[in-house]
């Protein structure tokens, strides 16, 4: 099979990104040793220009944006379009996968079938984030959906909650989790661990509960006065352009006496790096205020580590709780905390679990085991 991933994430060393582009790394990868070929497509968000790449069997063609005020979207979406048409005609594409708004300006060809993998869209988030559903924005997930052959959720909770606001339209749905790189999230018994070291990674925003874990930190430090929070990822920006991290630094954490040196903004790491940082921490946390699956829980899961997991959404679907990790009420900065102390306080049933959060990582996020299942759901559709 060739198939064609839309979008703008596809990883580029030395330069910051999400979730989504992780996964598509990661299966596009997988498929390519299975002997299909795998085309990556978007517009270069990196570098604004035109670059074609050939990494490790995939080709990934990021396209240069034509930037103009109130038509950007228009003239990027053309390009995309064009350049399928170039891939289609010189190797016909069997699948073309985006996410939730990625169809809604792409030319349908009938001879391809398309398909929606949902990591949490408009709708989805701007409901967990109180605020209103853009007309534009929502106009385009609908349209979306309607040209859809077919959908993959990466946890129940996206599909049920998806379910509330957009239409499947009787299309095939699968639930298959994003698999984790194995060969890279390993436990190295090299690292040192530091004592009391708390460690989040994620995008450095409001959703992914980062400030409710800093105001976790001075009953943290109450107890355990050396303990240090180190937060791995990329800034996110205000609608006026202003940081997040700054916000962070220069309004919610004067205002916690006395832990301002035990927090530290480490920006992002390469994700080979990643699995390191995680080795070297105690204990990793990622309250998360929603979540559509959360690839950082399981990555420090099949690192080993004792992880403390948000509760809402998807996390009971990741974590048995005092199992294979830890669940924490994301709003409740007290219930935070006493889940990071129990963790750094019961070192022995720490360790036991964390080996548990790793078999049940190697059993239910095994790419090998969730490609086979993504292969199977794609010819399901082909035919």
């Amino acid at each position: 099979m060739h198939i064609c991933f839309i979008t703008n994430e596809y990883p580029k060393p030395n330069y910051p990104h999400g979730g989504i582009g992780t996964f598509v790394q990661t299966i596009s990868r997988k498929l390519v040793e299975k002997g299909h070929e795998v085309s990556v497509v978007g517009i270069n968000t990196y570098t604004k220009t035109d670059e074609n790449e050939y990494e490790n069997g995939v080709r990934v063609y990021r396209l240069k944006p034509k930037i103009v005020k109130g038509l950007t979207w228009y003239f990027n979406n053309n390009i995309i379009n064009k350049k399928l048409d170039k891939i289609h005609a010189k190797k016909p594409i069997d699948i073309v996968e985006a996410s939730e708004l990625g169809l809604a300006l792409v030319k349908k060809r009938k001879t391809i079938r398309y398909i929606i993998r949902l990591h949490g869209g408009h709708h989805f988030f701007a409901e967990a984030e109180n605020r209103k559903v853009s007309l534009w924005k929502g106009f385009q997930e609908k349209k979306s959906f309607k040209k859809a052959d077919g959908f993959i959720a990466v946890s129940e909770y996206v599909k049920l909650h998806t379910s509330k606001f957009l239409s499947y339209n009787n299309k095939p749905i699968k639930v298959l989790m994003s698999p984790i790189n194995l060969d890279i999230f390993k436990p190295n018994p090299e690292v040192k661990v530091e004592p009391d070291t708390i460690l989040f990674a994620g995008t450095v925003c409001e959703k992914k509960g980062v400030g409710q874990l800093i105001k976790a930190m001075p009953k943290v430090l109450k107890d355990y006065p050396e303990a240090n929070l180190l937060v791995y990822g990329r800034d996110w920006y205000f609608k006026d352009g202003s940081s997040y991290i700054n916000y962070l630094k220069n309004d919610v954490i004067p205002k916690l006496k006395g832990i301002r040196k035990h927090i530290h903004f480490m920006g992002a790491v390469p994700i080979n790096d990643l699995t390191n940082k995680y080795a070297s921490a105690e204990v990793c946390v990622f309250p998360s205020l929603m979540e559509t699956q959360g690839l950082v829980a399981p990555e420090a899961m099949a690192v080993q580590k004792l992880v403390v997991f948000s509760e809402c959404g998807p996390g009971k679907e990741t974590i048995e709780h005092e199992k294979t990790g830890l669940l924490c009420n994301p709003y409740d900065e007290n219930d935070i905390a006493d889940k990071i102390k129990w963790a750094l306080e019961h070192k022995n049933e720490t360790n036991e679990i964390a080996k548990k959060a790793r078999e049940h990582v190697l059993s239910n996020f095994n790419r090998d085991n969730i490609l086979n299942k993504n292969i199977k759901f794609y010819n399901k559709i082909k035919a």
